[in-house]
This record gives structure tokens, sequence and C-alpha cells, in this order.
């Protein structure tokens, strides 16, 4: 039988079953054999009355057939302006770093920058996880601040 024609007897395969495990595998069967076939598949529809034919497409475009339609795809790189602004965020934000105490700066680079954790270094300087975690809010909260950031 073709792809997409052929049904499986649930009642013949599984005799001893409830018929709600019936509907469900059928069910799921549908679904399958819609996500497989149907969305791929183009058809047409006659109409003997007015005798016209109408082309109904498949839901599923491919690459050269948008290419063919000479689709526009979406730019999806960073602009120009979009570029700049990031460029010159970093660079306050490395400039605001810089003005933080040492020990701030130390707690800031170990987290953000080396991927460290806020357990990892309170072990190292012998202080809690959560000492680490207020502490870190407290320096984010200065560099908002002279970032001009309101949160």
């Amino acid at each position: 039988m073709e792809e997409g024609k052929k049904r499986t007897n649930y009642r013949k395969l599984y005799p001893n079953m409830k018929e709600e495990i019936y509907e469900v595998l059928e069910q799921s069967d549908r679904k399958i054999k819609y996500s497989r076939y149907d969305l791929k598949t183009e058809r047409c529809s006659i109409d003997y009355e007015k005798g016209t034919v109408t082309y109904i497409p498949s839901r599923e475009d491919s690459l050269d057939r948008l290419e063919e339609q000479n689709y526009q795809f979406s730019d999806q790189s960073e602009s120009v302006e979009d570029r700049a602004i990031k460029d010159t965020m970093i660079t306050d934000m490395k400039s605001c770093i810089e003005r933080l105490s040492m020990e701030d700066q130390t707690l800031i680079s170990y987290i953000f920058f080396n991927g460290g954790t806020q357990q990892g270094y309170g072990e190292l300087i012998g202080m809690t996880q959560r000492g680490v975690g207020k502490r870190q809010e407290k320096i984010l909260e200065k560099l908002r601040k002279m970032m001009g950031i309101d949160i």
C-alpha cells in the first residue's frame, strides 16, 4: 500500500485492551500521518459547477521553493547601531568596574569573567555562599548607579 494509506488494526494486534487505549493509539497514528504526509503534500480542489481547479500548496516549504519565489529572509545579524551601543556599554562597564575596590573587582571577575560560582568564591575567601551573594548584589547595585541604570 502507498505510504500514508495503511492503517494498523490495533484491535486485532492487541485483542484484550480497553477501548480508550485503541482510540488513543488510532489518534496518535492520525497525528503521525498528518505530520509525515498531510503537511507535505500538495493538493488541488476541483469545483465542477464553476469549472475551476484551485491549487493548494503544502504547508511545509522547502528552501529551494522559497528561493525560487524570491522570498526575503529576515536579517539575523546585528545592526551597526546595535553593535556600537553594545561596545559603548561594555567600555562604560569596564571603566566602572575599574573604579570598584580591589575586593569587589576580584569577586566580579571570579564570577562573571572566569565562570566561577558564589559557593566557590566563598570557599576561597572563607565566606558563606549567602554572604557572597549579598555582597555581589551590593556590588551590582553600585555598578548600576555608576552607569545610570535604574531597575
